[in-house]
């Protein structure tokens, strides 16, 4: 696929208490960087992020760093991309704000992401039900037995289904970050941005399942 070369690609991702600080930071970084070695005609980066967070105050993630986010839910900025890192997922779980808004920030999006734990609050959606997944080693027992429609994946960092992909636990989410990065604008891509953060990564094609009738695994969706 040849990427859109006069409107970036916007990733738009969750931020929540008690988020994990990679699940959000390596994405994050892995979409900023490729953003920074891929312009636009008129010279923007051609991948870009914004955070969303349920109100204005400050996220407290995991370990005590705060971060302020772009927009909040009432704003429900545009974007390509729904992004929705893991952590201490319990108290979102029950947000019927936030499980409202992924729902149907899912519906609009073209490709839904989700890093480590993430994938708890996809399933509190229903947007799993079905559907080959991952998530972090500990808690993929967990997520079989609360949604057990979900065939959840216990021997891959990350799982390619077509219109949604999820990772394994914490660094995986850089590496299924790499992949996306990959299949929408191309492998070179991806192997630029991993060079400049200096990261040992390996697209290992083995780790992608497919088989939701929703695309192929691998396939290049649209940014449009």
């Amino acid at each position: 696929m040849k990427p859109d070369t006069t409107a970036p690609l916007t990733f738009g991702m969750l931020l929540f208490d008690e988020v994990e600080v990679l699940d959000m930071g390596g994405p994050f970084e892995v979409f900023s960087t490729a953003g920074r070695l891929a312009r636009t005609a008129d010279d923007r980066p051609l991948l870009r992020v914004l955070t969303v967070a349920a109100s204005d105050r400050p996220v407290r993630a995991r370990g005590g760093l705060r971060v302020v986010a772009d927009h909040t839910l009432a704003e429900d900025p545009p974007f390509d991309v729904l992004v929705v890192p893991g952590g201490v997922t319990t108290a979102v779980e029950s947000d019927r704000d936030v499980l409202d808004w992924l729902a149907r920030r899912r519906q609009t999006s073209a490709l839904t992401f989700g890093i480590c734990t993430g994938a708890f609050l996809l399933a509190a959606t229903g947007a799993l039900d079905g559907r080959p997944a991952t998530t972090h080693w500990e808690d993929q027992e967990e997520l079989a037995r609360r949604w057990p429609d979900i065939r959840v994946r216990t021997d891959v960092r990350w799982v390619d289904d077509g219109d949604l992909v999820t990772s394994a636990g914490i660094s995986a989410g850089i590496d299924a970050s790499l992949h996306i990065v990959g299949r929408l604008f191309g492998e070179d891509l991806a192997r630029r941005t991993a060079r400049q953060m200096e990261y040992r990564w390996t697209a290992d094609h083995t780790t992608v399942a497919g088989g939701s009738g929703r695309g192929p695994a691998g396939q290049a969706l649209s940014p449009r």
